[in-house]
């Protein structure tokens, strides 16, 4: 009977999680596509150093090196989550136990993280509900942002919970027996030594635990700690130019081609770009939106941009948290009928201009966030945008645009009076 209630429970979590990655698949094919470079070996070596090795997150040692102990303790714990699963569907107990030694140190070591992650988490919603950590506030983290990250801060409390008590009666009930090595829970069960209840103690630690994993799963895709999930693969498809680099637009860089090359009026020209740069959520790329899924709001990226310590408006967390948000609100509709509009955009209805021009593209909060989201290559598609379609500019700008229209440079000076300075 178990058996049967546990198939049915994990076929429950499957359709969920399936219909949950269908709808995002939706929304992905409604960005233009994500263009991969073929470059394993170098998107593999950063993705170890960044995503597994927690390289950047380490930059704050203290806490960091706590948050990577709980990454650390989720990848080995995991293993032990996939072996409770392949236990209830086949009536089993400590299945990978064939493994000898290796499953005396996974069930060692993951026993010992159960304990960090508990300790971690629990210190980590301490700093939540008590310490005003500047980076942890914001116009763009509602009430809803800061209670998710309580729930899912309890969520993880309630898991490690449940699974060193589930180790701890396993202990008592198959005594020396039990296949495996728990110095954590160990400890626990000679403390407690003996109980009246201990296999219905088991039983209900071992439901609470694979029901928490199972509603944890399905939770996360809609929480900021769905990066547990997309951390890994944004990583891998993170940028791998220098930060200063700003890629050239496609469309514009053929015309150019074009035109010195002296082929413009010869070369077959193909229909013109929908829209130059980036209006609505229609016009981001699938990195963009992967972006905006793996922002774990943690603030790394604001509390060191200097637009955001001196004033201005922009925060470079808002961006990608209103890029998620829009593709919530736009993307249903658009998944129905392509060409909806409701007269709402990305910009204007959730970014402003001020915001935008505010960025010095100093590439800071790409440097520190720890996931490596790139905020400045998608504020840089906005404001061409603004320039090439709405031809809307801060007047010094607008006023270097004419000098190079008119000079050939930024300066007011006609070419033929550049080289006055020299007479002097």
């Amino acid at each position: 009977m178990e058996q049967i209630i546990f198939a049915c429970t994990f076929l429950i979590t499957l359709i969920l999680l399936g219909f949950t990655f269908m709808r995002l698949r939706a929304f992905f094919k409604l960005c233009k596509p994500l263009k991969y470079d073929g470059k394993l070996k170098e998107r593999l070596s950063l993705t170890a150093r960044v995503a597994f090795g927690q390289t950047k997150i380490l930059r704050k040692p203290i806490i960091g090196f706590l948050h990577a102990l709980v990454f650390w303790g989720f990848l080995v714990i995991t293993i032990g989550s996939i072996e409770m699963v392949i236990d209830g569907l086949f009536g089993l107990n400590r299945s990978l136990a064939f493994s000898g030694i290796g499953y005396d140190i996974i069930t060692a070591s993951g026993d010992i993280f159960s304990l960090i992650v508990l300790l971690g988490v629990f210190i980590f919603l301490l700093r939540r509900l008590f310490l005003k950590i500047r980076r942890f506030s914001g116009v763009e983290l509602k009430p809803k942002n800061k209670l998710d990250a309580n729930i899912a801060l309890s969520f993880i409390i309630l898991l490690m919970v449940s699974l060193i008590g589930m180790n701890t009666f396993d202990i008592l009930l198959h005594k020396e027996a039990l296949a495996g090595t728990y110095p954590i829970s160990s400890s626990l069960a000679a403390w407690i030594n003996h109980h009246n209840n201990t296999s219905i103690l088991f039983h209900f630690f071992w439901w609470l635990h694979i029901v928490l994993i199972f509603a944890f799963a399905n939770y996360l895709p809609y929480s900021k700690h769905f990066h547990v999930f997309m951390s890994i693969p944004n990583v891998f498809f993170s940028n791998l130019n220098p930060l200063t680099f700003l890629p050239a637009m496609p469309e514009v860089s053929k015309e150019v081609k074009l035109m010195l090359s002296g082929d413009a009026f010869q070369e077959p020209s193909d229909s013109a770009p929908s829209r130059f740069g980036v209006k609505d959520i229609e016009d981001i790329t699938q990195n963009n939106y992967l972006d905006s899924l793996t922002c774990t709001q943690c603030g790394r990226c604001t509390e060191v941009c200097p637009a955001n310590i001196t004033g201005k408006l922009l925060s470079p967390r808002k961006i990608f948290v209103d890029v998620r948000n829009r593709m919530l609100e736009k993307g249903p509709f658009l998944n129905k009928a392509p060409k909806y509009d409701d007269h709402k955009a990305l910009i204007g209805d959730y970014i402003s201009h001020e915001e935008l021009w505010a960025c010095t593209t100093c590439n800071a909060c790409a440097q520190e966030c720890p996931l490596n989201i790139s905020h400045p290559n998608l504020i840089m598609d906005m404001r061409r945008y603004l320039v090439l379609e709405e031809g809307q500019a801060p007047e010094e700008l607008n006023v270097m645009f004419a000098n190079i229209e008119n000079n050939g440079a930024p300066w007011k000076f006609s070419p033929e009076d550049r080289l006055d300075w020299t007479q002097y």
